[in-house]
C-alpha cells in the first residue's frame, strides 16, 4: 500500500473521476512541452464522462517536459525508453488501486511522444491497455518476442504532411501491431503534426464503436 502511494507520489498527475455511468479511464499522455493539464479537453471530448488520468512527463529536454530521453530528433534513448515505460506502468497500476478504477478499462490516449510512449507499453506490457488512441506515434521499438495484443483496439492518427512523423513510421507501427492481434485503425489527415478536429472526430467514432462492441 505505501509503495503504491510513494509510486503515485512521484508522479506530477492529475485525475479526475468517471462519472454518468462511464467506467473507462483514459491515460492522457501529452507531447513535448506538455503537462498533465493539456489533454484533459481533449479526454472530455473523446469519451465524456471517462475518468481522466493524466501524469507529467518525467524528462526534461531543454525545460520541455517528456516521458523519455531521445538521442537527436526522431532518435529515441531505448534504454531509458524501456525504464521509463516500466515506470508509467507501475503508475497506471498504483493509481488504479490509489484512486479505485478498473485497470482492465484504461485506454491510452497519446499525442506525438505521449503516443510514442503509449506504443511502447502496447508492445512490452501488452495487459496494462484495454485500448489506445495514438495521435501522430512512431514505432518505437521492434520487441524481441512477439506479443499478444488480441482484443486490444488501436486507434492511429497519422497527418499526411507531418514534417515530424515520416509516412512509414504509423505504417510500420500498424503492421506491427496487427501481427501483434491487435485491431488498428489508421486514419490520415491532410494536415501536419498538430491536431485538428477531423482527428478528433475520427477517434471518437472509432471509441464508439469499441463501446458498442464490448456491450454487444
Amino acid at each position: 500500500m505505501t509503495e503504491k502511494l510513494d509510486v503515485l507520489a512521484g508522479h506530477v498527475h492529475r485525475y479526475v473521476p468517471s462519472h454518468g455511468g462511464e467506467q473507462r479511464t483514459l491515460l492522457l499522455l501529452h507531447g513535448t512541452g506538455g503537462d498533465e493539464s493539456d489533454l484533459l479537453p481533449l479526454g472530455e471530448m473523446l469519451v465524456p464522462g471517462a475518468g481522466l488520468l493524466s501524469p507529467r512527463g518525467t524528462v526534461l529536454e531543454n525545460g520541455a517536459p517528456r516521458f523519455f530521453r531521445r538521442l537527436a530528433e526522431g532518435v529515441f534513448d531505448l534504454p531509458d525508453l524501456h525504464a521509463r515505460t516500466g515506470a508509467l506502468v507501475e503508475f497506471v497500476a498504483a493509481a488504479a488501486h490509489g484512486y479505485g478504477f478498473d485497470p482492465e478499462q484504461v485506454i491510452a490516449v497519446g499525442f506525438s511522444n505521449g503516443a510514442n510512449i503509449a506504443a511502447s507499453v502496447l508492445l512490452s506490457s501488452p495487459a496494462t491497455l484495454a485500448a489506445a488512441v495514438l495521435f501522430r506515434p512512431m514505432l518505437p521499438f521492434v520487441p524481441e518476442r512477439p506479443v499478444s495484443l488480441a482484443g486490444v483496439g488501436v486507434f492511429i492518427g497519422a497527418g499526411r504532411a507531418d514534417p515530424i512523423v515520416s509516412r512509414e513510421q504509423p505504417e510500420r507501427l500498424a503492421e506491427l501491431l496487427r501481427e501483434s492481434g491487435a485491431d488498428v485503425t489508421v486514419i490520415w489527415q491532410p494536415g501536419g503534426h498538430s491536431l485538428v478536429r477531423s482527428d478528433v472526430a475520427s477517434a471518437r467514432l472509432v471509441l464508439d464503436q469499441w463501446a458498442g462492441s464490448a456491450g454487444e
